[in-house]
């Protein structure tokens, strides 16, 4: 019997319980013994003009070694990331220090390095910084009228542009609604902050990075500090959260290379919490204008998606994320004609970069905005819209107006499941109730059926390693990064499928470039795709080493050697074996296997969401009070992890439709620099999800597996944003922009009343 499939829990947590994890500010490295500690001056001021930093008072404080600006940085600024129409302007090109400008609150303007970490803040504040303010833009709006440049050599505040649009495309429509929409800033705010310790020996580097991907993280250094893959080590520990924004190097963190060898002594960087909200790259920041038209039976015809692209002071990830939304605009839909247009642009604000599911869940909520503003202006029922407009199981391969090519699917199988599941027609019922009572607390249902893509970068491939050690112990090691998901649970599973091998014999390693120099890490939902099958592949290459080694110890055929309870042994006769142990220790060259294992094309995961609010008309409060959902993703593994991905995506999903927003003022200040201000879910404002399982395997990878980390994420935040304006619709309102906080939508009452 397989392992795979059942409910294995954790291997990781044990430790992380008890022991407790190992992140960088936790580090007893001997050779991080006198480390330094790295406190950034950041700036007050969204937009403006460095006059002059007068260091003197903080150099003369007792306990400061060394205080650095711009001046003294020798390192070459990091080069704006691709964007959706080639690489952005040159001149965006983010410096280590602001020099001469600086364009976000939050912005590194000098480095202080003491004894210790207190200090740093003290020091900090001696550091005088003279600005001349200059007008900031802040709405995407007012940077596409270029009237203010943050980059005057550049021209222009747009970064990129992608699409066309054809006047045509709505002729013959009888309905046809057009709607603005805000898919707001959000902060992917992890447990762990941003953290960073760097140590030299001789001429090789070592940096212990909390981050996503290792290898990528070096192949950043290596370009930045000029030096070749060798003088380079990238460690990642126990990371406390990603969600994308840990993806690559951050330019304080690769700074720490530059003070570590001027000040000839190892330094540590821990950002606070203040600043990482306002410091780390931001996600989503769309401005979009759906424009969706059909028959009045509910027939979609024709769909239109223009976005904005806010990216910040800089161009991250950001300015290419919007690719992401247009690729998958029409989502799970056969509309006949769909186009999408999208502009990116600068302001001054802190930058936007990857964010759980990264561009793709900024489709999915603006086409399902769009399948409900239809759905009210034709009078259909919402359900009975999707149903009719999805994509059917006998057209996979499904091509996408987009230019995607979905693997699989059965889009009306999951949507129908989530329906009787939740007693859509009883629900309905109540509401229907509820409204004709006049009750204060109206119901609301919304519905969300998705289609990601997943493993975008799949041609990029993932590596893994399988070692049989001498002791018959296991150890496997994988370019994927851990950062919760539970890699070692459930790369080990893999590993005892094939071999036989119990589970807590099985090491798993990830996040060290000397151990591991190739590797991609983990993002975009590709660990288990990708990384999985590589580590599945190169199980199975040791197993048939083992089996040709096994018959050539015994001196049998190797049709005659099984593998049997973990030992080999000869067909028949299980008193003539060998064990593991015995086998790599006769393996003359050991017994291993390396793969490299890429994709021919990104899989398609999807599903459908339902979720029930109850709004207080009276003050706007909503009350969350059920989700119940379809997440199919290929065939599950481990439904432990599974259901944890599901858990932590439909909550994340949910609190942006009800909660989260990174917010400024006309000035550029943040409005949300502690948790105090930016309203972060919790248990208690949760229900118990309720998940569906639904398995429809791909043909892509060995394991029929497709990916599951981004999936409740991407489905949970339109299905509550269309709970909650279904509750108060029959009031005459058609659409609230998140977060729908009680403001938000006791204000859109007010408005039709």
């Amino acid at each position: 019997m397989s392992i795979l499939g059942t409910r294995v829990e954790r291997r990781e947590d044990p430790r992380l319980l008890t022991a407790g994890g190992t992140y960088v500010d936790d580090l007893r490295d001997p050779a991080l013994d006198g480390a330094l500690h790295v406190t950034y001056v950041r700036s007050p001021l969204a937009h403006a003009k460095i006059t002059e930093i007068d260091t003197s008072a903080a150099r003369e404080l007792p306990g400061v070694v060394g205080v650095f600006t711009a001046a003294d940085v020798d390192l070459p600024p990091f080069p704006p990331n691709a964007g959706i129409s080639g690489p952005p302007p040159a001149a965006m090109a983010r410096p280590h220090l602001a020099s001469g400008t600086v364009r976000y609150v939050g912005e590194p303007v000098a480095v202080v390095l003491t004894e210790t970490r207190a200090l740093g803040e003290d020091a900090a504040e001696l550091v005088s910084v003279d600005y001349e303010p200059l007008d900031p833009v802040v709405d995407v709006g007012d940077a596409l009228r270029d009237e203010v440049l943050l980059f005057p050599e550049a021209g222009t505040n747009v970064t990129g542009t992608s699409g066309e649009l054809d006047d045509s495309l709505f002729e013959g429509c009888e309905v046809v609604v057009t709607k603005q929409i805000e898919n707001q800033r959000v902060a992917a705010a992890p447990l762990e902050v941003r953290t960073a310790a760097c140590a030299w020996d001789g001429d090789k580097v070592t940096l212990w990075l909390s981050n996503q991907n290792a290898q990528s993280c070096r192949d950043e250094l290596m370009a930045n500090l000029g030096l070749p893959q060798e003088q380079i080590r990238v460690i990642t520990p126990d990371v406390g959260g990603g969600f994308g924004a840990k993806i690559g190097v951050e330019q304080e963190a690769a700074l720490l290379a530059f003070l570590a060898k001027r000040a000839g002594r190892p330094v540590k960087w821990v950002e606070s919490r203040s600043e990482n909200l306002v410091a780390m790259t931001h996600g989503r920041a769309q401005r979009q204008v759906v424009t969706i038209g059909g028959r009045r039976d509910g027939t979609v015809l024709a769909y239109r998606l223009e976005i904005v692209q806010d990216v910040g002071a800089y161009p991250r990830m950001g300015a290419f994320l919007p690719l992401l939304t247009r690729f998958m605009a029409s989502g799970v839909y056969d509309i006949p004609k769909a186009e999408s247009i999208a502009r990116a642009v600068v302001t001054n604000t802190t930058p936007i970069g990857a964010y759980r599911g990264a561009g793709r869940p900024e489709a999915t909520a603006a086409v399902e905005r769009a399948i409900d503003l239809f759905a009210a202006e034709t009078g259909v029922d919402p359900a009975e819209v999707r149903r009719r407009n999805l994509v059917r199981p006998e057209q996979f391969p499904y091509s996408t107006p987009g230019g995607m090519t979905y693997d699989t699917g059965e889009y009306l199988k999951g949507l129908d499941a989530v329906l009787d599941a939740a007693d859509y027609r009883a629900l309905r019922e109540e509401q229907a109730k509820r409204r004709a009572e006049g009750a204060t607390h109206q119901l609301g249902i919304g519905l969300a059926s998705y289609v990601e893509i997943t493993a975008p970068n799949n041609t990029e491939g993932e590596t893994g390693r399988v070692e049989i050690r001498p002791d018959g112990s296991v150890l496997v090691l994988t370019g994927s990064s851990p950062h919760g998901q539970g890699h070692w649970t459930s790369y080990a599973m893999l590993v005892s499928d094939q071999l036989g091998i119990d589970l807590d014999k099985i090491e798993v390693v990830h996040g060290d470039t000397d151990l591991i120099p190739k590797g991609v890490g983990t993002m975009g939902s590709r660990s288990l795709q990708l990384g999985g099958s590589a580590v599945h592949r190169a199980a199975v290459d040791v197993k048939e080493k083992a089996r040709k080694l096994a018959a050539e110890l015994i001196e049998i055929d190797e049709a005659d050697v099984e593998l049997t309870d973990g030992s080999w042994q000869v067909r028949g006769t299980p008193n003539v074996s060998l064990s593991w142990a015995e086998l790599a220790q006769r393996a003359e060259e050991g017994l291993a296997a390396d793969v490299h294992f890429t994709e021919d094309r990104p899989t398609f995961p999807f599903g459908s969401h339902l979720a029930v609010v109850e709004v207080d008309t009276e003050t706007g409060k909503v009350n969350y009070l059920r989700h119940v959902t379809v997440d199919d993703a290929g065939v599950i593994i481990n439904p432990v992890l599974t259901e944890g991905q599901r858990h932590g995506g439909i909550a994340q999903g949910a609190a942006q439709a009800l909660l989260e927003e990174v917010s400024y003022d006309a000035d550029g200040n943040p409005q949300n620099a502690s948790l105090a201000d930016y309203a972060f879910i919790t248990a208690a404002e949760l229900p118990s999800f309720e998940l569906l399982t639904m398995e429809t395997p791909t043909t892509l990878n060995p394991l029929g597996v497709k990916g599951i980390g981004e999936a409740g994420t991407i489905g949970a935040t339109p299905a509550v944003h269309n709970a909650v304006v279904d509750a108060v619709s029959h009031l005459g309102v058609r659409h609230i922009d998140m977060p729908t906080t009680p403001e938000r939508v006791w204000k859109a009452i007010q408005a039709h009343s």
